[in-house]
């Protein structure tokens, strides 16, 4: 028995108590999900907390009822009949999508479902499992249909694996960055502009122009060109990119200027080929690295939009190389390289890698995929940091094969940051070329990759990373200075003055409070360090410091403190 198999049969046992509490619910749909699983049901008001408690007590008296799960196969026309006596229009509508002429259900004593199976034996095999909250959900996911109730549940083999899920659960609550961005007041997203469209405020605009000016530095280091390009374009040019016949779905709907039609990007890339074919290229000036942190805006269902996480405008680390195919391995090899540099730098050091391969329908030649995909398997081979990575057989993008790293943040889960995607497709479409060394016009190959990927995304998993407690060089505010009282105002504006000097971000709290509330307030803030300062700091020409790990550290000259400062900040540690 694995996992899934457990935690379907867990969302039928939530049926079966859901059905004996209340007669009147209908049933939707219960499959077994990452983490856990979760049942729909019609019912004619939202499921409250006290609800869910006495589901999950009916739950466990039916475990210990001991009831087996009996399948039984029934012809189509037994199944509807079946259904329709039960009054269960969802399944009604389930059977009639379904081509097979024989159909099974799952019956625990009075209770019965619609089900391909496979379940444990008896419910008494249920051992560990709690039920976690209710929502409102679509029936099948659709806007236009009914809302339905939605509660979800998690099971495991072991109580003390289920222990462990239900504090990781907790510390992501605690952790959430929906909730510590607007605490930490560092962005929102507010009706008044529109669901999945970010305000980033003051301190969240400062991490960020952090982030911006450490990945612009590092790639103008390894060769890129930093490009702009606009947030429209004319309809045409995605006509002839692909992207209205494949990506419609997620554009925006057209725009008139001058009686021509223009479409607000999705992509980045069809202005970076342009960027390319503005001139005449040679072998010589290959490889031609252009990057930009390009904003674009997909339509993103209103359902499935969550903080910074899913969005509709966002801006990608985006970057866009041609090269020839002699080159095309060291290109990759350079990418993984900084791949590697730049998210160990941002506290990431374990990932999930794999690499894409053909699926059954793709464009190019099958000699030049398999070049790619050897291309890709030989840059994680013999890169410096070795990465170990699995095969997704028949998961590539239908240009070409990809290497995509998902992270790991503190509590162990993954996030999709990385992609590196190997493209046959555009460059055939807008007739890309170089001349080639015997003077022949040659397709160079086009790689598209993005390291951080969207970045309001990479800010979310780093609020959650870090619990808003960001390290020193990403913090908004550095250090925060504390005068004691009103007559030690002008020492602390004077070491502002002389700490900011050297670009270090500060503050200075001067308010009628008392210091323990502005030291309470500078810890929920999650200020790294506060320098205080009274009669004896400045008759000795010192601050007081307090960290945000070992609290009080003691006095310490100025000039001391400033350049622990400075050499914190320029290890990113």
């Amino acid at each position: 028995m694995d996992i899934n198999t457990l935690r379907h049969s867990a969302s039928h046992i939530m049926a079966q108590a859901v059905k004996e509490l209340f007669p009147g619910a209908k049933l939707g749909i219960g499959p077994s999900i990452e983490d856990g699983f979760y049942y729909d049901f019609d019912l004619d008001r939202a499921f409250s907390q006290d609800d869910i408690i006495k589901i999950e007590e009916r739950m466990r008296d039916i475990t210990k009822r001991d009831i087996k799960f009996e399948r039984q196969e029934l012809k189509k026309e037994q199944a509807l009949k079946l259904f329709r006596d039960l009054g269960e229009g969802y399944k009604l509508e389930l059977i009639s999508e379904i081509a097979d002429e024989v159909l099974s259900v799952y019956k625990q004593r009075d209770f019965m479902d619609l089900c391909r199976g496979p379940h444990i034996e008896r419910s008494s095999d249920l051992k560990a499992f709690k039920l976690l909250n209710s929502c409102g959900a679509y029936w099948k996911g659709d806007e236009h249909n009914k809302m339905l109730q939605r509660i979800y549940g998690t099971a495991f083999f072991s109580q003390e694996e289920l222990d462990k899920h239900l504090y990781l659960l907790e510390e992501a609550k605690k952790r959430d960055h929906r909730k510590l961005g607007k605490e930490l007041d560092l962005f929102s997203i507010q009706d008044e502009i529109g669901p999945g469209l970010v305000l980033w405020h003051p301190k969240g605009a400062i991490v960020r122009k952090i982030i911006e000016d450490f990945w612009k530095e590092e790639h103008i280091k390894r060769g890129y060109k930093l490009i702009y390009t606009p947030h429209i374009a004319r309809l045409d040019l995605w006509k002839r990119s692909g992207h209205l016949e494949f990506y419609k779905d997620y554009m925006y709907s057209p725009i008139e200027i001058e009686e021509k039609k223009f479409l607000i990007k999705p992509m980045n890339c069809p202005s970076h080929i342009l960027i390319y074919k503005s001139q005449l290229r040679s072998y010589r000036d290959l490889p031609i690295r252009l990057a930009e942190l390009g904003t674009v805006y997909r339509y993103e269902k209103s359902g499935v939009l969550h903080g910074l996480m899913r969005v509709r405008g966002f801006t990608q680390d985006d970057a866009h190389i041609f090269s020839t195919e002699e080159q095309l391995e060291e290109e990759i090899l350079s990418i993984i390289e900084l791949v590697v540099f730049m998210l160990k730098t941002f506290g990431f050091s374990e990932y999930e890698v794999f690499i894409s391969t053909r699926p059954e329908k793709f464009v190019g030649t099958l000699e030049n995929w398999e070049r790619a995909e050897r291309a890709l398997k030989n840059a994680l081979d013999n890169a410096p940091v070795k990465l170990k990575y699995n095969i997704d057989p028949g998961e590539g993008v239908f240009y070409g094969p990809k290497i995509d790293i998902k992270i790991k943040d503190v509590l162990g889960r993954p996030w999709q940051c990385t992609t590196i995607q190997v493209d046959f497709n555009l460059p055939s479409r807008f007739g890309v070329s170089y001349i080639a060394e015997d003077g022949k016009e040659r397709t160079p190959i086009m790689v598209h990759r993005a390291i951080l990927g969207s970045f309001e995304r990479f800010f979310g998993i780093l609020i959650e990373h870090y619990a808003g407690a960001f390290p020193l060089w990403l913090s908004p505010a550095q250090v925060i200075i504390i005068p004691i009282s009103q007559k030690h105002h002008a020492y602390a504006l004077e070491l502002k003055r002389r700490i900011d000097k050297e670009n270090i971000r500060s503050e200075v709290d001067l308010r009628n409070e008392k210091m323990e509330h502005k030291i309470r307030e500078a810890q929920l803030n999650k200020i790294p360090y506060m320098a205080i300062a009274g009669d004896r700091e400045i008759a000795q020409g010192e601050v007081s410091v307090r960290s945000r790990q070992k609290q009080n550290e003691g006095a310490s000259k100025v000039e001391e403190f400033i350049d622990r400062l400075k050499k914190e900040i320029d290890l990113k540690s």
